[in-house]
């Protein structure tokens, strides 16, 4: 028998995978490096994601869903709160869950806490995922390896797989998927050829606009910006061969001090949001856009239970 027959009868599989891990470890730029595009907004600050969102890898044999959770954390505010509850429930509706650790940290308190949660958790396998593998040595990335190995005896439980990547050096994560399909169910493909996520696109331009607000503030604004898409249209009277999609969106801050810093002098980094954000919008929906951006203060957001329906959490 040929190995194309071969390969022909085996079943197709098609589920979902977690990524978790405490902020910043690493799981959204590894779920954009698995789908080979941008699905996932990433951000060198802690507690960027706020939505799961699915990344879909195809592939003949399967379909491996990615479900990109916020990072489980500490909470200190509602958001923080509500924030982990979605990781939770998450854990409980995957077929496999990805524990996110990064290669250059040592294990700390966070990890222990959430490898602690993860060994309550009896018939999901688990696999170690360790990041961020091209900002280390090969003598520091074997120590994290065999510290990773040690936590999950001491909690009692074993890793399925525990595996090095880069997904910025594009290092073993092609492997990463090989290990995890054969974890998914048997199942007929659960989305259509093609399709990379199933987050609705004002919410992926939302967060577009979010990711190029933070990078823009860096340190100067807490955390607290939210972004709400509030129409796209198709601009009328323009020919067929040269549309523009009119984009309104809201950017929302917990305080009037905090508007004046992503305004900036004379609107300038209002004006810097808006170009690149617009770039990797127009990529995402592949056609022109002209984006009007508007700064308003949603008082304590984070806190309040109103503030944060309004905003989508």
């Amino acid at each position: 028998m040929s190995a194309r027959t071969q390969s022909s009868e085996a079943p197709h599989r098609a589920g979902f995978a977690c990524f978790v891990g405490r902020p910043n470890a690493g799981k959204s730029t590894l779920t954009n490096a698995l789908v080979g595009q941008k699905v996932a907004i990433t951000s060198s600050r802690p507690q960027t994601t706020r939505h799961t969102v699915r990344g879909i890898v195809h592939r003949p044999e399967a379909q491996l869903i990615l479900v990109d959770t916020p990072g489980l954390h500490k909470p200190r505010t509602l958001l923080g709160e509500r924030l982990n509850d979605v990781v939770r429930t998450t854990w409980a509706e995957v077929d496999v869950i990805g524990f996110c650790l990064p290669a250059d940290q040592k294990l700390g308190p966070g990890d222990k806490f959430i490898a602690k949660e993860l060994a309550g958790i009896k018939k999901t396998p688990k696999v170690a995922i360790v990041t961020k593998t091209d900002l280390v040595d090969s003598k520091r990335l074997a120590e994290q390896l065999i510290a990773i190995d040690q936590l999950s005896k001491e909690l009692g439980f074993e890793w399925q797989e525990i595996v090095p990547v880069s997904a910025v050096g594009d290092q073993q994560v092609s492997l990463l998927a090989d290990l995890l399909i054969p974890l998914l169910p048997e199942s007929p493909p659960l989305y259509p050829e093609g399709d990379l996520t199933d987050e609705p696109e004002m919410v992926m331009v939302a967060e577009l606009i979010r990711e190029a607000a933070l990078e823009g503030v860096r340190d100067e604004l807490p955390h607290s910006i939210a972004v709400v898409v509030e129409e796209m249209l198709p601009r009328e009277d323009r020919p067929a061969d040269k549309p523009l999609l009119d984009i309104h969106a809201n950017v929302y801050i917990e305080r009037p001090s905090q508007k004046g810093i992503i305004i900036g002098p004379k609107g300038q980094r209002l004006k810097d949001v808006g170009t690149k954000s617009r770039k990797h919008i127009e990529a995402l929906l592949g056609t022109p856009v002209f984006l009007d951006l508007h700064v308003k203060v949603a008082k304590d957001w984070q806190r309040d239970p109103k503030q944060l329906r309004k905003l989508g959490f």
